[in-house]
């Protein structure tokens, strides 16, 4: 039986692969190791529902700060992925069958820990017809029914193999906002994120406001990666032509030493140019600092979302 807590069995694609040196990680993305009260009761939360959350297995640098405040991402459809992605830490290989009651207990977890927003992720599930897409639309349905006054964020798969439907069945379960990371640039995509392909995942974004023109869409970036700087404003060029309301742009880091090598650290400086180049481009919110990943305070850049669109409505 796997043992998802060993490297060569969470990711057996990896396990050949070179070692990758890690860098030391420069002062301005170091954070404080996770403990206190607060995170302690998120934790009792998540493992009471037996849930599983981006935030431990993507390995999310701020998980102390999320968790503390009771924030969480919820990760449904399991813990194992059909995509062997370089840069990805949770694990690979064959799913398990869904579980049936899983949007109930998710619900039940947001209604707990008192969420005013919510963000939900789930692995790729390429072992399913629809990719996951109903199982997406139970949960926010079973959300809407047990904490009606939670906004509710989703951060999907690119449903590459499955038929048009897919999509319009998550869209019609009507989240508030609907996520999707490009994660780097194009011409990485081979190397990177291999399973996937660049135009099909923006392609998917501009089909949800074709689908519904006034739910927020948001996608995001790694930089580290091996980008040049005109990669990255070419890919906010695209997002922009998609109509994707909010872009987010954090430092890659490194897993382990199998995956792909983290190629440099970007400056804060970097990201504040990044920041200043995407509202010129008519963002309607960005995020762009080393540790700014998809949830990362979600709910408030949320609550600026949606003040910025009745600004404009104005």
């Amino acid at each position: 039986m796997r043992d998802l807590k060993l490297p060569d069995q969470r990711h057996p694609e990896k396990a050949r692969k070179p070692v990758q040196a890690q860098p030391k990680k420069p002062d301005w993305i170091r954070v404080k190791a996770p403990g206190g009260a607060a995170y302690a009761e998120t934790h009792r939360i998540m493992r009471e529902h037996k849930l599983a959350t981006v935030c431990e297995e993507a390995g999310c640098p701020n998980v102390g700060e999320c968790w503390s405040q009771g924030h969480a991402t919820m990760m449904i459809m399991g813990e194992i992925c059909t995509r062997g992605c370089t840069f990805c830490n949770v694990a690979t290989g064959r799913p398990d069958t869904l579980d049936i009651f899983e949007p109930g207990r998710v619900a039940d977890a947001v209604a707990k820990l008192g969420l005013k927003h919510v963000v939900i992720t789930s692995v790729d599930r390429d072992d399913l017809e629809d990719g996951g897409a109903e199982h997406f639309a139970q949960t926010i349905r079973a959300v809407r029914h047990r904490a009606p006054g939670t906004t509710i964020e989703i951060l999907t798969p690119d449903f590459l193999k499955c038929a048009p439907s897919a999509l319009e069945t998550v869209v019609a379960a009507g989240p508030d906002v609907f996520n999707h990371n490009l994660e780097t640039v194009p011409g990485l995509y081979p190397e990177v994120r291999p399973g996937a392909r660049y135009f099909h995942s923006l392609r998917l974004l501009q089909r949800v406001k074709e689908l519904n023109p006034m739910m927020f869409t948001k996608s995001g970036i790694m930089v580290g990666l091996g980008e040049d700087r005109q990669g990255v404003l070419q890919v906010m060029d695209d997002m922009r032509a998609a109509d994707v309301d909010f872009i987010t742009i954090g430092q890659y880091l490194q897993p382990t030493p199998r995956h792909h090598r983290v190629d440099r650290f970007v400056t804060p400086d970097e990201f504040k140019a990044y920041e200043k180049a995407a509202w010129g481009k008519g963002f309607s919110m960005v995020s762009a600092t080393p540790l700014t990943r998809s949830s990362y305070h979600a709910g408030d850049d949320f609550t600026r979302l949606r003040e910025a669109r009745q600004a404009a409505l104005a």
